[in-house]
C-alpha cells in the first residue's frame, strides 16, 4: 500500500510541475516557500511564449511531431521527437519567431515519436528529481525547474554557480537519469 501511495504521488507531482512547490508545501515540506526569482512580468511572458509556441506548432504539424516548449524567464527550452531534421528547424523557427524570448535551446531528437511507457516513465524521473531536492541545503526546490525528456534531465532556472552544481549533481545521482542537461542563467 505504501508502494501504491508513492508511484501516486510520483504521478501527481509530475503532472504539476508549475505547482510543486505549492504541493509539496501542502504535504509538510514547511520550509518550502513559493519564491519564484522571475519577475511577475516575466512569469507571464514565459506563459505566453510557451502558450503561443505549442498552439503554433501544433497547428503547422498536428500529431506528427510530440513537443515540449518550456519557458523560463524568456530562456526556451524545446524537448521531445520530431521525425525529420525539417521538422525540427520548423519548430525551431516557430519559436525563434515568438517576440521576447532570450535564448532558444533545441534538444528535439530526429526519430520515432515515444510512447506513453515512456513519457510515464519520464514523468516519475522528474517526480523522483524534485522530491531528492526537498531535502538539499544549497537551494530551495522551487529555484530550479525539472523537465524530463528520454531519461535526460534538464534543468532550467535563475541560480548562483553553487546552486546549480547542487542541483546537477542530485539530479545525476538519481535513479533513471541518463544525462543531465543545465540551463541555468546564472546570478552570480
Amino acid at each position: 500500500m505504501r508502494l501504491f501511495h508513492g508511484v501516486l504521488l510520483a504521478a501527481v507531482l509530475s503532472t504539476l510541475q508549475g505547482c510543486f512547490p505549492i504541493v509539496a508545501a501542502g504535504l509538510g515540506a514547511g520550509a518550502l516557500m513559493g519564491s519564484d526569482r522571475r519577475t511577475a512580468g516575466a512569469m507571464v511572458e514565459d506563459e505566453r511564449i510557451e502558450g503561443r509556441a505549442t498552439l503554433q506548432i501544433n497547428a503547422q504539424y498536428k500529431e506528427t511531431v510530440h513537443v515540449n516548449v518550456i519557458s523560463y524567464n524568456r530562456v526556451v527550452l524545446i524537448t521531445g521527437e520530431v521525425t525529420s531534421e525539417a521538422d525540427k528547424a520548423g519548430v525551431e523557427k516557430i519559436v525563434t519567431a515568438i517576440p521576447n524570448t532570450k535564448v532558444i535551446n533545441n534538444e528535439l531528437q530526429v526519430g520515432a515519436l515515444s510512447g506513453l511507457s515512456a513519457r510515464s516513465n519520464d514523468s516519475l524521473i522528474t517526480s523522483n528529481v524534485k522530491l531528492r531536492f526537498i531535502n538539499n541545503k544549497i537551494f530551495q526546490p522551487d529555484h530550479v525547474k525539472v523537465i524530463t525528456e528520454s531519461n535526460s534531465v534538464y534543468l532550467m532556472g535563475l541560480v548562483s554557480h553553487k546552486e546549480a552544481e547542487a542541483a546537477a549533481e542530485i539530479a545525476s545521482n538519481s535513479k533513471g537519469v541518463q544525462r543531465v542537461v543545465t540551463v541555468f542563467e546564472y546570478l552570480d
